[in-house]
């Protein structure tokens, strides 16, 4: 007999879900009825084996991108009027994302259970974060949850927008420089042993740049399992040591002191940390905690230290502004446009102006970076693969001229 699965609501409002057995949908739906549950959807449980496939970026997990378009539509609906539920049951059904979608209908199933909103994104911590949590929780308090999500949208949109250029700036040099050993480790392998043979039958010593050459294709021909292993000790070590509290620390404070990528990460941080701050004060959330939730979405366990430092200051009757500046963190003309803001009671607007500044910075940054980058790793690769090259024809080059002279 088949089985199926429903939902729906007792005389008393209350929410019920669960499995029946019954020959057919109108037999189950007959059996609902008669135990006094009105069902609002009734699905067949299919038999074998699921069918349900996770491929990875397709469907494995939800994008930021996809929560920003959640975010926009369900702020377009509140503002035209619709109820909650009904907004969440619309956007759940028409979702594509089997993860999100399972998420959507599952927080529309607790709200109508009578749960506040805020409370049923906290069910899904791995697509709504504290930050968007708490916004709401302010948007469902001060009766205006379709501004809020017309703003975390806003948000979400430009921190989005940084984070991609950061990593296309990345991603050439990494394409880059792996091309480049991918070429080197093959001239070495497979070119210089047969350059070697040639010389042996010179009967001469071969210059020093050439013997270096020829020593190392050795090397990685006679120990490259070594090679190998060391290389990935080295990584997993040093990922296991950056998530050590203290090596998290010692290698954050580095990061920030690299030239031209610490410059870029301090500005990034302050971007986030101004925006993100910005706009939970403007959206009603109390600013100790607005501070505390800004912490643990600072990226860097040192800007993180100095929110939690200026945290515990404004909660000690302190202005916000002194703690930052003392921290050398952050720049001073951020912590000084925070102090105006402090004093004339305008701190989310001038929060706001200084992250629109900064994010900015950090598109000029990141233009100057990659223009940097790339005269830096031609001439790195002419320096490399020239040199190699040249190593390689020296024998020659000598003996064509001992043979001239």
């Amino acid at each position: 007999m088949p089985t199926f699965f429903y939902e729906g609501r007792t005389i008393r409002g209350e929410v019920r879900k669960g499995e029946i057995k019954a020959k057919d949908l109108a037999t189950a739906t007959a059996s609902l009825r008669r135990q006094q549950i009105v069902p609002s959807a009734i699905t067949e449980k299919k038999g074998g084996l699921s069918m349900e496939i996770k491929i990875p970026g397709l469907g494995g997990k939800v994008t930021t991108k996809e929560v920003v378009i959640f975010t926009r539509m369900f702020a377009t609906m509140i503002d035209a009027g619709l109820p909650l539920v009904q907004c969440l049951d619309i956007l759940g059904s028409q979702e594509a994302n089997p993860v999100f979608k399972k998420a959507i209908l599952d927080i529309k199933q607790t709200v109508e259970g009578g749960t506040t909103f805020a409370d049923a994104l906290k069910k899904h911590p791995k697509i709504f974060d504290d930050l968007y949590v708490n916004l709401v929780a302010a948007g469902e308090i001060g009766g205006i949850l379709d501004t809020i999500l017309n703003r975390l949208s806003t948000f979400m949109e430009k921190t989005e927008k940084i984070k991609n250029e950061i990593k296309s700036a990345m991603t050439y040099p990494v394409v880059v420089i792996f091309i480049a050993i991918v070429i080197v480790s093959g001239l070495l392998v497979f070119v210089v042993p047969i350059f070697e043979d040639m010389f042996s039958s010179f009967g001469r010593a071969l210059p020093m740049p050439t013997q270096v050459v020829v020593n190392m294709s050795n090397g990685i021909k006679n120990y490259w399992y070594i090679i190998i292993g060391t290389v990935v000790a080295l990584g997993v070590g040093l990922t296991r040591y950056y998530k050590t509290e203290g090596g998290r620390r010692v290698m954050d404070s580095i990061f920030l002191k690299l030239p031209v990528f610490g410059d870029l990460l301090r500005k990034t941080a302050v971007a986030r940390f101004t925006r993100t701050l910005g706009t939970m004060i403007s959206s009603g959330v109390p600013i100790l905690e607005g501070l505390e939730i800004v912490s643990k979405t600072a990226g860097n366990v040192v800007v993180e230290a100095a929110v939690i430092k200026a945290k515990t200051s404004l909660s000690q009757g302190k202005t916000l502004a002194e703690p930052l500046s003392e921290t050398k963190v952050f720049p001073g003309m951020v912590t000084q446009m925070i102090a105006v803001g402090e004093s004339t009671g305008a701190l989310d607007s001038m929060l706001s102006k200084i992250a629109d500044f900064y994010e900015e910075e950090v598109e000029a940054a990141v233009a100057t970076l990659t223009s940097l980058i790339e005269p830096a790793l031609m001439a790195f690769l002419g320096v490399v693969v020239g040199g190699l090259v040249i190593a390689l024809y020296l024998p020659i080059f000598s003996l064509a001229g001992a043979a001239g002279g």
